[in-house]
């Protein structure tokens, strides 16, 4: 058997496509976009709902100059954020190479220092907010021309002679690793590209999204509905969940499997917070009042999805850090051939992902404040329902790989992936 250090290849060449290879990439490339726009379109002002002849934006509405400059200025305010004294530094988890990046985690601060200067500005100094909603289509725009242009970049630095690939970016297809992503952990200096933008401008910008949303709901109707509020507050809870916990990041397939390319830049900066926010500007223009009773169902649902989605997470960071900790030292095991244990009680044995069932439960309680007058504002529990049926698929796939017989008998004791006696 040769050691480990002759198995290591910095540049391995990928040998199984995911989305269906390069047709299916470059489709989603085209695709992802499209469903930002669309979404804009079938939910205006005046209508929000599936019709096949919507009204279409003038192509002014795609620009406006403070549109771009607002994007890169916030963009690079969070940068300095992260590169800034504040918080502290850690090391990640062992990557392939053996070694183990560090990363600054200093979400917190940023979170409240952009919370700070939003009500500074807003209730003090007068800013117009409001220019999110109307500018809203710009602003979009600017954030899928600047994701667009960073994939550019990481890929064609990728191919620089020291640049770690990820194992599922270097098929040789352009377009294919383009969207993948080449380089797994891109980085200048300590700014580490992959880690700033998935916790820092598009969460927090969602979040101030839905601020933006809220004003102007006040300036048309004078008054903030409750549903527009539970909407606010359970979104901002779980990005403030998320900024708390950030370090458990570093140990996600995100941040130590998958390359950085298109589909994570675009995710983070556009995906996210133009497509997450839709409640909110759904609420903007069609205003849903709800009985107390309907409030505090969704408030519960929310709560029992956060008890869940928290419990299972730290339940399984605990154990990773210590195994002997009072906490999780309880729980049953599965030990394997690569001297690790397999959780089989507590959340994780009652199914394989019990995570993800928070986050699906509490993506319900976001989008039932807004009635059922149309099904847009349930797109995003509908596709995040897709999305994590997919990655569930996909971490198995790479459990199986990685644990081998083990991961059967594993599945053999936790029977259910996701929902008990249904999948």
């Amino acid at each position: 058997m040769l050691p480990k250090e002759a198995k290591f290849e910095r540049a391995p060449k990928t040998k199984e496509y995911e989305f269906l290879g390069p047709v299916g990439t470059f489709l989603m490339t085209l695709g992802l976009p499209a469903v930002v726009f669309g979404l804009f379109v079938l939910c205006s002002p005046t209508d929000c709902s599936l019709r096949l002849n919507p009204a279409l934006p003038s192509l002014r509405d795609f620009w406006h100059p403070h549109a771009y400059t607002l994007f890169l200025v916030w963009f690079l305010f969070h940068a300095l954020l992260y590169l800034s004294p504040l918080g502290k530094t850690v090391e990640g988890t062992k990557i392939r190479d053996g070694t183990r990046l560090k990363y600054k985690i200093n979400g917190m601060h940023a979170f409240v220092i952009s919370h700070v200067l939003f009500a500074a500005g807003y209730f003090y100094f007068k800013v117009p907010v409001t220019f999110v909603y109307d500018h809203f289509l710009a602003l979009a725009t600017a954030a899928f021309v600047f994701s667009f242009a960073l994939a550019v970049y990481l890929y064609v630095r990728s191919f620089r002679s020291d640049a770690l690939l990820a194992l599922g970016g270097n098929s040789g297809n352009l377009i294919y690793d383009w969207f993948i992503g080449r380089e797994l952990n891109p980085r200048i200096g300590i700014f580490d590209w992959k880690v700033f933008c998935e916790m820092r401008p598009g969460l927090i910008g969602w979040v101030l999204i839905n601020y933006c949303m809220a004003a102007k709901q006040y300036e048309l109707h004078g008054y903030v509905t409750p549903s527009m509020v539970l909407v606010c507050v359970f979104q901002t809870w779980y990005i403030l969940d998320a900024l708390w916990f950030e370090e458990a990041i570093l140990t996600t397939m995100d941040i130590v499997h998958d390359g950085f390319g298109f589909m994570l830049a675009f995710g983070d900066l556009a995906w996210v917070p133009f497509v997450y926010c839709l409640q909110a500007r759904f609420l903007v223009d069609h205003p849903t009042e709800l009985p107390i009773w309907g409030a505090v169902a969704i408030f519960c649902l929310n709560t029992l999805g956060f008890i869940i989605f928290r419990g299972a997470n730290s339940q399984k960071d605990t154990f990773r850090r210590d195994p002997n900790h009072p906490s999780v030292r309880h729980l049953k095991t599965l030990p394997t051939d690569r001297g690790t244990k397999l959780i089989i009680s507590g959340f994780w044995g009652i199914c394989r992902h019990p995570n993800y069932v928070g986050d699906l439960l509490m993506a319900l309680s976001w989008s039932l404040p807004c009635g059922f007058s149309t099904p847009l504002p349930f797109f995003y529990v509908s596709y995040f329902a897709v999305l994590l049926i997919h990655r569930q698929l996909r971490d198995e796939h790479h459990c199986k790989h990685k644990y081998g017989k083990d991961w059967d008998k594993f599945c053999e004791k936790v029977r259910w992936r996701l929902v008990p006696y249904l999948y």
